[in-house]
């Protein structure tokens, strides 16, 4: 059965039905000027119901009791979310917190809180009930939408909390509460809801890692999220046709603002609770997917399952999150995905830049074309302007604002990535002081350390805290990792700094091997690490070989599958 003939099979409860001369404008503020609107990725998710309302927009179907939405049925829930919100207590600029696996209710928050006009805090999964707790008191959250494999986190909350058994059924709490939200509206529908008329208001507060002290609240803007979903679907080629396969979680950076880019292109949206790579390869091959997202580490993962074969049809791989090496977009496009590498950060909606094909580069063999693709490229329509500088700061008391300087485009030179305009976040919340220290000169550093090419394409080499100094020397392990996982008995591979007596600092590589190849290497890691060794001298300056070679089952990673190198930095200290 076909995903669209599943939705015609499902029944959606009466409150989600809606009315039959449903009107999608909002109550608009008088007082705004004819020639504009303030902007808010609200309206993507209203213009496709108005055109589009019996297109599939949502299939959750994975799962015991899967759902299917038409647009015209999500956005009735949508708005019944919103006046739930609003009946809870719920005022414009107050944070609701979600603490979900991608569901539809996650996927719902993102549109009904804006449409209360409150402020989406999602929180990561994985994090531990005192992490969870202190974000619920920094972010002041006044209610919580928490799916029930992990109301554990919540059980101590002071603020109203409601469970979503992700059931879509009768029963559901969590459709209680939407069924609470359309009686509350007297079906006054959207006309009784007010579109916000401050496009700067915030959209968002999402919260970093934290690996290095406290997490920091990040502040989002409506318009911002509005031009980065935009830049993000035009560059990704979204429309009506596409069928997006959520892999990437919902609460990273609100999912790179594709919940709106979606909505924009009025495409359908595919939505897995978990990283199940025999269900990825299902949608892949039966599901007529079209586009998805994820980090480097869940690309490997996909690539290297039972289950992977090359397509018949070319499906378009959105790879960020850290620098994928050139093997692994070699491997992606073995098997017809054709991978669109981008880079960004939560302070940045996620994607700012991206690596544009050039036409030249089609007649490369597969390999070198690759090492092309794994560059950071240049920013994407909708945002500013990406450098890469040196900081000089005058010593005289009193002296101006940090001066910019942008390093030559030789290659070589490593500066730091800044960057302004529509895709940067607008403060820290509640810190101004550290707002301040993130901006220089007007515009956002990064900490991320880069060099740029002849071409005007960034090229980042390592996080500041990732450069590995050996012997006076500057090595960069991700052009170190880029090189090991060239091996062909590598999987996996991550480079950090170790201590040496003499150099002061040398590569350590933990690396995964190969499924298909582990074997041969069973008693025998020591041999393979003299194989690699052997490998990378063959490629790096001697400064830049790993010193040592520890093959291991797994590497440390956040829920979003980023390597977290301060844990392998930590084992390699105690080595």
């Amino acid at each position: 059965m076909t995903l669209e003939e599943s939705m015609q099979a499902f029944h959606p409860s009466p409150e989600s039905l809606p009315p039959r001369d449903v009107n999608y404008r909002l109550r608009f503020p008088h007082s705004s000027p004819g020639f504009k609107h303030p902007l808010n990725p609200l309206a993507f998710l209203l213009r496709s119901a108005q055109i589009y309302p019996n297109k599939l927009a949502l299939a959750h179907a994975d799962v015991a009791q899967p759902v299917f939405y038409s647009y015209a049925v999500w956005a009735q829930r949508v708005q019944n979310l919103a006046y739930a919100l609003i009946q809870a207590g719920i005022k414009p600029g107050d944070r609701v917190a979600v603490i979900s696996p991608n569901s539809p209710m996650i996927a719902d928050a993102h549109q009904g809180i804006l449409a209360a006009r409150a402020v989406i805090c999602p929180i990561n999964t994985r994090l531990t009930r005192p992490e969870v707790d202190y974000i619920l008191e920094h972010s002041g959250s006044k209610l919580i939408l928490v799916d029930h494999e992990l109301a554990h986190l919540v059980q101590n909350a002071n603020i109203p909390v409601i469970v979503s058994k992700d059931t879509g059924r009768a029963g559901d709490p969590y459709e209680e509460f939407l069924s609470t939200g359309r009686r509350f509206s007297g079906e006054k529908g959207w006309s009784g809801l007010d579109w916000e008329e401050d496009e700067d208001a915030a959209i968002a507060l999402c919260y970093t890692s934290g690996t290095s002290g406290r997490p920091k609240g990040v502040i989002t803007s409506l318009r911002g999220a509005y031009l980065a979903a935009f830049g993000n679907a035009y560059d990704a080629g979204l429309t009506r046709d596409s069928t997006y396969l959520w892999i990437l979680p919902m609460f990273h950076a609100c999912g790179w603002t594709f919940p709106w880019a979606i909505t924009l292109a009025s495409a359908t949206q595919i939505i897995l609770r978990t990283v199940s790579y025999p269900q990825i390869w299902y949608h892949l091959t039966k599901s007529g997917v079209t586009h998805y997202c994820g980090a480097p580490t869940v690309q490997i993962g996909l690539a290297n399952a039972p289950e992977a074969k090359r397509l018949d049809k070319s499906i378009l791989a959105v790879v960020a999150g850290s620098a994928p090496t050139a093997h692994l977009l070699s491997s992606l496009e073995r098997l017809n995905i054709r991978p669109l590498h981008v880079y960004g950060l939560t302070y940045t909606y996620g994607p700012f830049t991206r690596c544009y094909m050039q036409p030249h580069w089609d007649s490369l063999p597969l390999d070198e074309r690759a090492r092309y693709v794994a560059r950071q490229g240049m920013t994407i329509a909708t945002s500013d302007d990406a450098r890469v500088v040196y900081c000089v700061k005058e010593d005289e008391e009193g002296a101006p604002e940090t001066e910019l300087v942008d390093v030559p485009k030789d290659g070589k030179t490593l500066g730091e990535v800044v960057v302004r305009g529509n895709s940067v976040m607008k403060e820290y919340f509640r810190d101004p002081e550290a707002t301040k220290k993130a901006f220089r000169a007007g515009y956002f550093a990064s900490g991320d350390l880069a060099v740029m090419h002849p071409d005007g394409y960034i090229a980042i080499q390592d996080r500041g805290k990732d450069i590995i100094i050996s012997g006076g020397e500057n090595a960069s392990s991700l052009a170190i990792e880029q090189e090991l996982a060239s091996h062909p008995d590598v999987l996996e591979v991550s480079v950090v700094a170790r201590p040496h007596p003499k150099w002061g600092e040398r590569p350590m590589a933990f690396v995964i091997l190969h499924p298909q190849r582990a074997q041969q290497w069973v008693g025998r890691h020591a041999e393979f690490a003299d194989a690699l060794k052997k490998h990378a001298r063959q490629r790096l300056p001697g400064f830049a070989c790993p010193e040592w070679v520890e093959v291991v089952a797994e590497l440390p990673k956040t829920s979003t599958g980023k390597i977290q190198k301060a844990v392998l930095r930590q084992t390699a200290a105690k080595l």
